[in-house]
């Protein structure tokens, strides 16, 4: 192995870096600490460049809404800058998954759309400290929960699995914990697919005792138990997989839908931050 490594050294440092630019960032990672012969073409831009997204119009486009990111020294620095933090708007935001490079989004609450969104009986529009939006949903009273977004697929990288998912809270809520929920993930005119979940995370599945309920709550009817339900993200919101499609570089529209119309109880404090679409291997 030795010896295939000090061969390798001894290839021009332009043969290095077109062998690393077809690599991967993680992979860039661990070569640059082989040598300093490795680092220097790990670390150059012509690796960085070919890990960034190849449309550079797009590339322009994010720096624009982003003005600091003109002022990085080195595409590395770029990619890591991308990665880090996502670039928002009021609409969505934008990040690279750091380990592949690849495109993900959020799209706000304020891009989708919910039903009775705009009426003020049903749902109000907040402001909070821990969103990336200016704005999200909060759901006020309604029995009929329907939200709906889309995505065009040449926003996203090509060749690529990815996942969708709800991103929300919910902060003393009612009529979601012996509701199921359907997520629904399909092509336009296409194929989709549906999955039957449970929103609340704080479910006790416990009956009562003594004609009482746990922690003010009724007992979980048995459709309930078992199915899948949200988990927290490292930024403190709740997030439930949706669903998953492939990416095949064709132009298509990707749609997405949460529906509970059938159930006979009044929902509340449901907070919309948004729908997550980033590729499956960052699952």
């Amino acid at each position: 192995m030795r010896k295939r490594m000090a061969e390798f050294e001894d290839l021009p440092e332009g043969c290095i870096t077109t062998i690393i630019s077809r690599t991967t960032p993680v992979d860039a990672g661990k070569l640059s600490v082989v040598s300093k012969s490795f680092r220097s073409a790990s670390d150059s831009d012509a690796v960085w460049n070919a890990f960034l997204p190849s449309d550079s119009n797009f590339i322009d486009s994010i720096i624009s809404h982003s003005p600091s990111l003109a002022n990085l020294p080195t595409k590395k620095s770029l990619y890591l800058a991308l990665s880090d933090r996502p670039i928002d708007n009021a609409r969505k935001s934008f990040q690279l998954n750091r380990k592949s490079g690849k495109k993900c989004y959020m799209l706000a609450a304020r891009s989708l759309t919910i039903v009775w969104g705009d009426d003020q009986r049903y749902w109000n529009w907040i402001s909070t400290p821990d969103s990336r939006f200016p704005e999200i949903a909060k759901l006020c009273h309604v029995w009929w929960f329907e939200i709906r977004g889309t995505i065009n697929t040449l926003a996203l990288s090509p060749n690529t699995q990815y996942a969708a998912y709800l991103v929300f809270k919910m902060i003393d809520d009612y009529g979601f914990e012996n509701e199921t929920v359907d997520l629904t993930v399909g092509v336009k005119g296409g194929h989709s697919n549906t999955k039957i979940v449970c929103l609340d995370p704080n479910i006790d599945p416990r009956p009562p005792i003594f004609g009482r309920w746990y922690h003010g709550r009724r007992p979980t009817p048995h459709d309930i138990v078992g199915l899948q339900r949200p988990s927290v993200r490292s930024d403190g919101w709740l997030e439930i997989k949706m669903g998953e499609f492939f990416n095949s570089n064709l132009e298509e529209e990707v749609e997405m839908s949460v529906m509970e119309i059938k159930g006979n109880e009044v929902k509340e404090n449901f907070f919309l931050e948004g729908i997550e679409v980033r590729p499956k291997e960052d699952n």
